[in-house]
């Protein structure tokens, strides 16, 4: 199909979704609509639904119906680990017989959502950070929530040759994206962060094969971060990488690490320095302080990579919000990747008036 008979149809669908009146018996006052680079977000005031776009990346084909139904059920089965009650099903837009577009029911199909409960915004952690570092009584019911699924997930099916070669790609990608001049990122600054990181990651091999060893990188979520955090009641974790493995694929301490690190890159290093004291208490696992500072960096850098990369196809935001994002996560790169490198000794982070 030609590109152009491609929009009108594409424009069609987000006409349809975006009037109250597709919705039937649902009856929203409103619909919102939020563009993401891989969707269409429709919010009612009950629901969320998710259209893909229908595109075509180097690491995702979307072009196709069956690839975006696959994807859309991939999304449901990944996501229901951390949030069943949130992800409720799969829904098909159709093309009725009289040529009318409708969620549901008979007709051709020509399209699939993914259908979720609309989360109250206030209750999600980037939210609630804005007002204030988040205690102890808000935070435990999401960290046993992910203890859970951390002893429950998928372990990771690959030797440790296969791990540390994914890790130094990642960091061969990083370097490359953000080496350019168009990162706008000095050279001096690019050169002290990688030259600290690829040695940092050589100084803790052995530490990273006795994790694989020892069970701790699984099937993760591989994007937690604050606002994929719901606090419930019940808490949930939404939004999880779904269309990569291979990039989901994390030490339990590195999706730790990662979310409080974007605590912190929000203002709030103490709510992360809470996460990380009460996943060690609710899983006995210490990684150290140089493993996390390792996790975070590397973590830093991949988002300063993707940051970039969003600079170059900017969507909504201009592209000098994403070159400063960059920076921003460059910063911390280089703050954490000083202590993986500098053998300083963990910190304590025992929680005031509990047991270890």
């Amino acid at each position: 199909m030609a590109a152009r008979a491609i929009d009108r149809e594409v424009a069609e669908k987000l006409r349809f979704l975006s009037d109250p009146e597709s919705y039937g018996d649902e009856r929203p006052a409103t619909v919102e609509r939020i563009e993401t680079h891989m969707s269409w977000v429709f919010l009612t005031e009950r629901f969320a639904r998710k259209l893909k776009k229908p595109v075509r990346f180097p690491f995702l084909d979307l072009s196709t119906l069956a690839a975006r139904e696959r994807l859309c059920r991939m999304e449901l089965r990944l996501n229901r680990r951390l949030a069943e009650e949130v992800y409720l099903g799969a829904v098909p837009l159709v093309r009725r017989a009289d040529g009318r577009l409708q969620l549901g029911g008979e007709g051709r199909v020509v399209d699939w959502l993914v259908e979720m409960k609309r989360l109250p915004r206030e209750r999600m952690l980037d939210c609630r950070l804005e007002a204030g570092p988040v205690g102890m009584a808000e935070l435990l019911p999401v960290v046993r929530r992910l203890a859970r699924f951390f002893s429950t997930a998928e372990r990771a099916d690959r030797d440790f040759e296969t791990h540390w070669g994914l890790l130094a790609r990642e960091l061969v990608l990083d370097l490359a994206a953000l080496a350019q001049p168009a990162a706008g990122i000095a050279d001096v600054t690019v050169r002290r962060v990688f030259s600290g990181l690829f040695a940092a990651l050589a100084r803790h091999r052995t530490a990273l094969a006795a994790r694989l060893a020892a069970g701790r990188v699984i099937d993760a979520h591989g994007d937690l971060r604050p606002e994929h955090v719901f606090l419930g009641p019940p808490p949930a974790v939404i939004d999880c990488l779904e269309f990569s493995k291979e990039l989901r694929v994390r030490d339990t301490a590195d999706e730790m690490a990662f979310l409080a690190l974007e605590c912190e890159r929000l203002g709030r290093p103490e709510t992360g320095e809470l996460l990380l004291a009460l996943y060690e208490r609710e899983t006995g696992d210490r990684p150290g302080a140089q493993l996390y500072a390792l996790f975070k960096a590397l973590r830093a850098a991949q988002r300063a990579r993707l940051a970039v990369w969003h600079a170059a196809d900017p969507g909504n935001r201009p592209k000098a919000y994403w070159l400063a994002r960059a920076a921003t996560y460059l910063e911390l790169a280089l703050r954490y990747v000083s202590i993986a490198r500098a053998g300083e000794l963990p910190r304590d982070r025992g929680l005031p008036g509990l047991s270890r």
